[in-house]
């Protein structure tokens, strides 16, 4: 059965006029198109829909079941035009996006509320994903977009596009009460207690892990590594809990947690990038909309 909209849309107007030739008028053509019409539709469904007499026109139960029904689908049928438009301007649609857990406290929750301001009706999917598992995710096309730590593997540049989003510091986060911390003060290393080092594993986040092992030697200080963890929540939860001492990004210190403080050093450190890696050939207009998005509002 292939119902034309046209079809509803005549019977549409014959059900609200109750008259032929008004409903004609209405739809701005003659009486006998619009009959034949409506003669089709009604062999089409297998049932009267109107009650025609020389006096007037009824709607028939099936007419009466049929009229609000015609007038959702017309209905849905114009909100597709708008429908498409929104989704080819990269206005409606779908974005996956991963982020590395230090990105939750530094550029994915200010971006995502202007991104939600700006594209209402796209759905957000979000996961958090360590670096490495992001770029296999990027590679298989699992994924539109990932907040990572760079660099790029060299295969990966190959097909991944990359835009540096922001550059901080690395900070103590350290037990609280730690010999050291009383002045309140930024600190040097070397003159910190010999706790252990809580530190990512450098297969996740090879660049950071050895940033990290870089400020310890200069300044000469061999750490001894303690525990690894591969989230940001994790590493400071065991400072909390006096496991030992951790170097971590400085909007990490946005997570306030009890039993930890965080420092700002004297030693020279190295700045940790958090950057936006997509697909080159991702055509996705979603996409485009959250990068020129991006652009604009990147805080390095």
């Amino acid at each position: 059965m292939n119902i034309e909209l046209r079809q509803l849309r005549y019977f549409i107007a014959v059900a609200e006029e109750l008259h032929f030739g008004k409903a004609a008028d209405k739809l701005h053509m003659t009486q006998p198109p619009l009959s034949q019409t409506i003669q089709g539709l009604e062999q089409l469904l297998g049932a009267p829909l109107f009650l025609r007499s020389r006096r007037a026109v009824a709607l028939t139960p099936a007419g009466q079941a049929l009229l609000p029904e015609a007038r959702r689908m017309l209905a849905h049928a114009a909100s597709l035009e708008e429908l498409v438009r929104r989704a080819a301007g990269g206005e409606a649609g779908r974005l996956s996006l991963a982020f590395v857990s230090s990105a939750d406290y530094s550029v994915l929750p200010p971006f995502l509320r202007n991104y939600r301001s700006a594209f209402p009706l796209v759905q957000i999917a979000l996961q958090e994903a360590t670096t490495d598992l992001q770029i296999a995710h990027l590679l298989d096309a699992r994924i539109d977009a990932g907040l990572l730590i760079p660099p790029l593997p060299d295969k990966a540049l190959l097909e991944l596009d990359y835009l540096k989003v922001l550059s901080e510091p690395l900070i103590l986060a350290a037990p609280s009460g730690m010999a050291g911390l009383e002045s309140g003060q930024p600190v040097r290393l070397q003159d910190l207690p010999r706790l252990p080092l809580i530190i990512f594993p450098r297969p996740i986040a090879p660049a950071l892990h050895d940033g990290i092992l870089a400020c310890f030697r200069a300044a000469g200080v061999t750490p001894e590594i303690g525990q690894e963890a591969i989230q940001m929540q994790t590493i400071v939860g065991l400072v909390s809990a006096g496991m030992g001492l951790a170097l971590v990004p400085q909007s990490v210190s946005n997570l306030m947690r009890p039993g930890v403080e965080y420092r700002a050093l004297l030693d020279p450190t190295p700045q940790v990038e958090t950057g936006l890696a997509w697909r080159r050939d991702n055509v996705s207009p979603v996409l485009q909309g959250f990068l020129d998005l991006l652009r604009k509002n990147t805080l390095c």
